[in-house]
């Protein structure tokens, strides 16, 4: 039978009624909403040990050191450590029996002129045991309330959420899911999850961000070559975006020819500086589930291979390029290209995808080229072997005056410089080759990654009957 779940003041009165959490609040930028709950549910004397805001910057600086931006990752970990440590300092005589913690927030509520993007930090450092050190629980939350209230209750909300998840862990599965109890999905995105700790060493948090995608709390996350999650409003400022959308199962030379000739072209373009350009791989929801489900594992092997060659990864919920790029496009101020194949292409310009948008295909494409986005094409070969690109593409007769017009104007590019020999490379082809056991699959995959599925035998039938997520 499924578990009740419990409101927020049933959470913080349960969180008071136990001996052995015990913990400051540091709260800034939203009032101190997180505190203010346990304080409202009662007895809050038994997990409070000190509340405090330190609102003036100056204040601020003296207490936490000084920091370029005072809503950051950067801040939040000042504030959460400083705190931490002088409650454990001070209480020292309770350590033996006692479970400590610091919850800190940084938040920017929405001005007067509606001219902000309202967001914030919220970190939990905790014990689960009396004398371990301690986990840390991160998250970023963009507020999409209009009214700084409402945006203060949101934040007290997913505070106390946070940290009856993290006390009460029972699984990223449930826990994730359960950071919006008692807040409508629409009134916040979380973009940024990370759980770190000695309690916490087989958390992978590239799953919670696929997580985060599964459950609607954000339509995107991403994560570096090395796995660690990426804030993307944050990774994403003043830089050029260059993204290959794909299965990558596996990845591919010709997956890498479409990477390394749209860079060339990429960097080519007027005021994009390489050392500034941040490549990724991005890979649809859709693309990792079968009837349903997700299996964990299938997108761990392939998140693995591309962090192994050095790219940034991205997870999203957008099916439609169109979403995509209307996602970035409210973080990225740089220039954005995005690469896709000639028959790709042709599908962008397929009604059938946009039936149930008010604006068809004119709102979709609308979207999809935003005044700094370009879409780079890289040439495909026909049935017969032909070579074809953008020009080439098959487009509805009533479309072509659009299609011609982002020919024109520079929205939509060919990719001049290819690989001829790789055009035919096929993932597809190459699953039933690595599923039969024919080893010629082994030519269309760079020397790394094909060691590493030969090592690790991924993408094997019986390699993926892990359970997945449901």
């Amino acid at each position: 039978m499924e578990k009740r779940k419990l409101s927020t003041k049933e959470k913080a009165l349960s969180l008071n009624f136990r001996t052995d959490v015990y913990g400051s609040f540091a709260e800034t930028g939203a009032g101190q909403e997180v505190a203010n709950n346990f304080f409202r549910a009662g007895a809050a004397s038994g997990s409070v040990a000190k509340t405090m805001s330190a609102y003036d910057m100056t204040i601020s600086d003296a207490i936490y050191g000084k920091c370029k931006k005072y809503v950051s990752r950067e801040r939040l970990t000042g504030m959460m450590d400083y705190e931490y440590h002088q409650l454990t300092t001070m209480l020292e005589n309770k350590a033996s029996e006692t479970n400590f913690f610091a919850l800190a927030t940084t938040v920017e509520t929405i001005n007067f002129h509606r001219t902000n993007k309202a967001h914030g930090w919220i970190g939990f450092k905790f014990q689960l045991n009396p004398l371990s050190p301690p986990n840390k629980c991160i998250i970023h939350v963009h507020l999409n309330d209009l009214d700084p209230l409402l945006q203060q209750q949101a934040i007290g909300v997913l505070g106390v959420n946070l940290m009856y998840a993290c006390i009460n862990f029972d699984g990223a599965e449930n826990m994730i899911p359960s950071l919006i109890d008692d807040i409508l999905s629409t009134r916040v995105d979380i973009d940024m999850f990370s759980l770190r700790g000695p309690d916490f060493l087989d958390i992978d948090n590239r799953l919670n961000s696929l997580l985060l995608v599964k459950y609607g709390l954000n339509p995107m996350a991403m994560f570096d070559e090395t796995g660690h999650v990426m804030q993307p409003s944050e990774s994403l400022y003043k830089k050029d975006i260059l993204v290959l959308r794909g299965r990558f199962k596996p990845p591919t030379k010709l997956d890498i020819d479409m990477l390394d000739h749209g860079l060339e072209h990429f960097v080519s373009t007027e005021g994009v500086d390489k050392n500034n350009v941040l490549k990724c791989c991005e890979l649809t929801i859709d693309n990792l589930s079968n009837d349903g489900e997700l299996n964990p594992k299938d997108f761990l092997d392939r998140a693995d291979l591309l962090n192994s060659l050095g790219y940034k990864v991205m997870i999203s919920n957008c099916q439609q390029h169109y979403k995509l790029e209307n996602y970035l496009s409210k973080y990225v101020n740089g220039k954005l290209m995005t690469i896709v194949g000639v028959h790709n292409l042709t599908k962008l310009f397929d009604e059938q995808y946009y039936k149930h948008l008010s604006g068809g295909i004119v709102y979709a494409l609308g979207h999809l080229f935003p005044k700094h986005v370009t879409m780079l094409v890289y040439p495909s070969l026909d049935e017969e072997g032909q070579f074809i690109k953008a020009k080439d593409a098959k487009i509805p007769a009533h479309l072509c005056h659009l299609f011609d017009h982002f020919l024109k104007t520079g929205k939509i590019v060919d990719i001049d410089s290819f690989n001829k020999e790789r055009l035919s490379i096929n993932s597809d082809y190459i699953m039933e080759m690595i599923k039969s056991g024919d080893t010629d699959w082994e030519k269309f995959v760079p020397e790394s990654i094909k060691n590493d599925i030969k090592k690790k035998s991924l993408f094997t039938d019986k390699n993926h009957e892990e359970a997945a997520f449901h």
